[in-house]
């Protein structure tokens, strides 16, 4: 099977998302490492309630598939993950936050903490799936701002991280804040995630961009399969020394955090040499987050087009709309056998479905009562590691006071546009088609727009039909590109996207500022399927009066903006086509 379609490549790769099953006897997920079904872990594997266990060797779990890619295989990484023992100080930690908290609670409710239920001590069964945890720091930014007020009672429980950049906080430019969902454990007292002593995996990634003016924001998905390059990674050592983590090239991007002894920072750059975007902050989220935020908002309402039954989650749901917390928040984010082509990619859908109806919850109603918005802020600070820059209760504040002002009918969810990789069936890579003018329009500051494929009067303007690549006839000339771009760009068209009808046509009789593409009205098929090649904008298209002759080529004209082919000439005022986007307003969104 194809990463984009239903399961994994070969029989013995097993989705670790699917050792987790639900236990109708406790109502619990539970890990299942045996393949052969014989049961979940037996109770005395499992820490008791109140004491402290020793992680056992070869008891790791979770959802992170950080399995060699082909060319991968015998080099580093390919040692198989240990559990690691809870951090020391966990259980004090948990104290003085719980102290902290009831505190926060008599100050700002008003006693209101006194009133609700305590909260059960997490028992050896409790286990939550890691990597849906990556929506608590964007709900956090986008769905509140008053909520970091309570932060200054609750500022124990954030972690924080030494990238080596330390940004401010609030900036007078955009805003790129890098969301990592992970399966780390450290002070939690759970076992059977992640590797021993590793800080997780980048299985659930956001890369948030604020604009300028703050009126809108693109929240981009990174799929965790994607084969990338991750660079040469600075981390800060316990001993306050620095050592540089060599980069590796043609790897799944969720091994730019943990692996090697990678921490978030070899994500951020990762990021950065992905979309050409500078990241300013991070946030990672452990995997308690959608069930306790899930819990605190008492529940998150999703929606279905068809009958879920899958019985690798357990979720069951009818079609319809249901609300949703705890046990079947996280089956639901988790789920993908039984939605869509089955892959990671449908469960990415999911996970921007639920996180906009978190972030609407939390808006509508979670502010309104200070008790609600104590248990909103408990379970997002305990489950919260932040960069530097942002990591104090004022810091965090006035950021997430500046970032608050984005409308969220003007938030919108996208996902990275991938293909599926002709090597790796596992995994997928960059549909640089699509992928290349999208990240311009962000590096631009363009908002996704929600009128794309839209003519004048707003009336949807009729689909070109575009021609096939071996239909494509067009002369091509340097008219102020770099030095030798025409033959680059013939050499690209012909060996890459099969043009074998273009030709090198010299030095264009004059400088171009923009690059242009001339075309008879008979020709406009080719000229559609040379435009999204090139990723020209409709200035760039200039149709002439009279039909071409059947062996007429096309003019394209390299400008002074023109780069390199394949990389767009200007961002893009709409959505690229294809391009997979949601509103974070948009109530009616429904898994199929």
């Amino acid at each position: 099977m194809d990463a984009q379609g239903r399961g994994q490549a070969g029989d013995n790769n097993v989705d670790p998302a699917d050792q987790w099953v639900f236990n109708p006897n406790t109502g619990n997920y539970e890990l299942r490492l045996d393949p052969s079904g014989q049961g979940p872990a037996r109770p005395a594997d499992r820490k008791a309630p109140g004491r402290r266990s020793a992680g056992r060797p070869g008891a790791g779990g979770g959802d992170s598939d950080t399995r060699p890619l082909p060319v991968q295989r015998g080099g580093r990484g390919d040692g198989d993950a240990e559990p690691a023992e809870p951090a020391a100080g966990g259980r004090a930690a948990r104290r003085a936050a719980g102290r902290a908290g009831s505190a926060a609670a008599t100050a700002s409710a008003g006693g209101a903490a006194s009133r609700r239920k305590p909260r059960p001590k997490a028992s050896g069964r409790r286990k939550f799936l890691y990597w849906t945890a990556g929506v608590v720091g964007f709900v956090l930014v986008a769905g509140c701002g008053t909520a970091f007020v309570i932060y200054q009672q609750l500022d124990g429980n954030i972690k924080k991280v030494d990238v080596g950049e330390e940004n401010s906080a609030v900036t007078d430019g955009p805003v790129n804040l890098l969301v990592i969902g992970t399966d780390a454990r450290t002070g939690k007292g759970d076992t059977g995630y992640g590797d021993q002593g590793s800080v997780g995996h980048a299985d659930t990634t956001i890369l948030m961009h604020v604009s300028k003016d703050r009126t809108n924001a693109t929240a981009l998905s990174i799929p965790r399969d994607l084969v990338t390059d991750i660079p040469d990674c600075p981390t800060k050592q316990p001993d306050g020394s620095t050592k540089v983590v060599p980069g590796q090239r043609h790897v799944r991007f969720n091994t730019s955090l943990g692996q090697e002894g990678r921490d978030p920072g070899c994500t951020w750059r990762t990021v950065e040499k992905l979309t050409g975007l500078k990241i300013n902050h991070f946030m990672m989220a452990d995997f308690n987050a959608v069930k306790d935020l899930s819990d605190a908002v008492d529940g998150v309402e999703v929606c279905t087009a068809k009958d879920i039954d899958d019985p690798k989650s357990h979720l069951k749901l009818s079609a319809g709309r249901h609300v949703v917390k705890g046990e079947q928040a996280l089956a639901f984010v988790r789920t993908r056998h039984s939605v869509g082509t089955g892959s990671d990619l449908s469960r990415i859908q999911l996970q921007q479905q639920f996180v906009g109806s978190l972030i609407r919850k939390l808006k509508s109603s979670a502010f309104g009562s200070p008790g609600k918005l104590l248990d909103v802020a408990q379970a997002a600070t305990k489950a919260l590691t932040v960069d530097t820059g942002i990591g104090t209760a004022g810091k965090l504040m006035d950021f997430g006071d500046d970032l608050k002002k984005v409308d969220l009918n003007k938030i919108t969810f996208a996902t990275v546009p991938v293909l599926d990789n002709p090597r790796d069936k596992a995994t997928v890579v960059l549909d640089t088609a699509k992928a290349e003018p999208l990240f311009k329009m962000v590096q631009q500051d363009h908002a996704l727009a929600k009128g794309a494929g839209k003519g004048k009067g707003g009336k949807p303007s009729a689909p070109v039909k575009k021609a096939p690549p071996e239909l494509v006839r067009v002369d091509v000339t340097n008219g102020g590109g770099p030095f030798g771009a025409a033959q680059e760009t013939v050499d690209w068209l012909q060996n890459t996207k099969g043009a074998r009808l273009s030709t090198n046509a010299g030095n264009a009789p004059e400088k171009l500022s923009a690059t242009r593409l001339e075309y008879a009205p008979n020709q406009a098929d080719q000229a559609a399927t040379l435009a999204e090649w090139m990723g020209l904008p409709k200035s760039a298209l200039k149709q002439t009066g009279a039909n071409a002759g059947p062996r007429v080529p096309m003019k394209l004209v390299l400008g002074k903006d023109f780069t390199a082919p394949g990389s767009p000439i200007e961002a893009p005022t709409e959505t690229p086509e294809g391009v997979q986007h949601v509103s974070a307003d948009d109530k009616n969104i429904c898994a199929k």
